[in-house]
């Protein structure tokens, strides 16, 4: 699994159609247990509701997806849902469409429409981001090379994770594997051989 497409953060929004309130959540999930405990904690607190309805994708190759249209006719709701998140190529994401009934009934074609609209800008509230399989690395400076170091870890477009300032400073970052190796050639040229970087180990990260 070399990268995958997913969420940055919950998102909450909410739009009025046709006097109906659809509320909007995206949440970052790793199982259906979680995606599970996130639907039944909404259902707790927004009993009132008319329905909540939901999708997941979990996994990197997709391989567990569920939906439910929660009491709206089938196929206009959950479905929709679904496809949103299928198109937007995302996984470990659930989200939900909370719906409060306004009186007039949208019909089929009205339903996905608002359904599809609600789990899509709920999305986009989130931030969509790349995650890719990073390595986690460590440099030990001196004070007055950190800024130097800065713009080397940017170049390669590393994260990083912590930097810890005592006697030098420890900066602990994640880059891709590919990158890690041209930051390594670059650190030992520009610093004349003075500094290099440790590998600590791997994790998924965002990019871009």
């Amino acid at each position: 699994m070399n990268g995958y497409r997913t969420i940055a953060h919950e998102s909450e929004i909410e739009i009025v159609i046709k006097k109906s309130r659809f509320i909007g959540y995206a949440f970052l999930v790793s199982s259906a247990e979680e995606a599970n405990e996130k639907l039944a904690a909404l259902r707790k607190r927004q009993w009132d509701a008319s329905h909540h309805c939901s999708a997941y994708v979990l996994g990197a190759d997709k391989q567990l997806q569920k939906y439910s249209d929660d009491g709206e006719p089938s196929g206009t709701a959950g479905v929709p849902v679904l496809d949103v998140l299928l198109k937007e190529n995302l996984v470990n994401v659930c989200v939900v469409a909370t719906r409060y009934f306004g009186g007039t009934l949208l019909g089929a074609g009205g339903l996905v429409r608002a359904y599809s609209h609600t789990s899509k800008i709920a999305i986009e509230a989130a931030n969509i981001v790349t995650m890719a399989e990073c390595g986690i690395y460590r440099c030990d400076i001196d004070y007055s090379f950190y800024d130097r170091l800065v713009v080397l870890l940017n170049e390669v477009g590393a994260n990083i994770e912590g930097s810890d300032f005592s006697d030098k400073v420890k900066v602990i970052f994640t880059v891709k594997e590919k990158y890690a190796k041209i930051l390594a050639e670059r650190l030992t040229d520009v610093s004349n051989g003075k500094y290099r970087i440790r590998r600590l180990g791997r994790k998924f990260d965002k990019i871009g």
